[in-house]
């Protein structure tokens, strides 16, 4: 039998601070990469060390902007012409996911054009976290390993020791995803329904349940702009809540979030770092995956079955 190839930690530029954490908790170092930086704003990846034949983990999120991505493509072909056994690209944010189906006529599917540009680079396969649409991993054809921030969550929710729990989903799209910890956790379940007439717009929101006299968790994948949050929690605590807190993976956080978050009637929001903080809140609470993905990429590495680390 050949002997197994030596597996090697590499990360991106902007998820270094979550793969340094990543590598500590696998008893690793991280490998030696460089990004070259031009004038006209093109960059240069090149790893400082052999990777020939090695099993390479390459760390990256995708979110904006579009360099982070593209910077994860790149170091993903440097590995392959390098002749790296094997290619898994750690994504524990996948950018793009929510442009999963054609919703109106002329548009693109973002998601699949990830997964093909991916793929054409070379990666083997695919670890990521909480996927905006599950069918996604459908979109490729090679292992996706997809995790569940529950394995966080659900722990953490049961520290607090909440009298009156109730789980909220934010939207429809999102029922699933809060029957299934409202279930796992013996509690009730209420929806958010909205309408938006565009993107990042709500033009109307209606609480469907009971909430009254409630502790509300409000579960969701991510957080944008925090306009869909923050107003189901107004409205909750117009209802009679005793108070919400909201629990999302992906702190995207983009435009006006940081300030709807702190002038809301949200108690806490509890996010992943699978996505850094662009700025400090005293709402805002980091939960780290670094444990689950290091777990994960072991277990990969070995291959062994990942599923006992799944929750619900």
């Amino acid at each position: 039998m050949p002997p197994k190839a030596p597996i090697k930690i590499f990360s991106g530029t902007q998820t270094r601070y979550l793969a340094e954490k990543i590598s500590l908790c696998a008893g690793r170092e991280l490998g030696n990469i460089k990004l070259v930086n031009f004038s006209d704003g093109e960059f240069a990846t090149a790893y400082e060390e052999t990777v020939r034949g090695s099993h390479v983990f390459l760390i990256q999120s995708t979110f904006p902007p579009s360099d982070n991505f593209f910077e994860l493509l790149m170091m993903i072909d440097a590995a392959k012409r390098a002749s790296a056994y094997k290619i898994v690209a750690v994504i524990p944010y996948f950018g793009f996911a929510r442009q999963d189906r054609k919703d109106q006529p002329r548009v693109s599917i973002g998601a699949k054009l990830v997964a093909d540009m991916l793929s054409t680079a070379g990666v083997d396969r695919i670890i990521t976290m909480d996927l905006h649409a599950d069918q996604i991993q459908g979109f490729f054809d090679i292992p996706v390993d997809h995790l569940y921030a529950s394995s966080i969550f659900v722990p953490h929710i049961r520290q607090l020791n909440l009298e009156n729990l109730v789980i909220a989903s934010p939207d429809v799209g999102g029922t699933k995803r809060a029957n299934t910890y409202a279930k796992f956790l013996e509690t009730p379940m209420v929806i958010c329904h909205k309408y938006r007439s565009k993107a990042n717009v709500i033009d109307e929101m209606r609480i469907i349940g009971d909430v009254k006299d409630k502790n509300v968790i409000i579960l969701d994948d991510m957080i944008d702009t925090a306009g869909t949050i923050t107003k189901a929690a107004g409205m909750m605590m117009e209802e009679g809540a005793r108070s919400v807190r909201a629990y999302a993976t992906h702190a995207v956080l983009s435009g006006p979030a940081y300030d709807r978050i702190e002038n809301s009637a949200l108690t806490e929001v509890y996010v992943t770092d699978s996505i850094p903080l662009k700025k400090s809140s005293a709402k805002i609470k980091t939960l780290s995956v670094a444990q689950l993905f290091s777990e994960t990429i072991d277990r990969v590495y070995n291959y062994q079955s990942i599923s006992t680390q799944f929750v619900i």
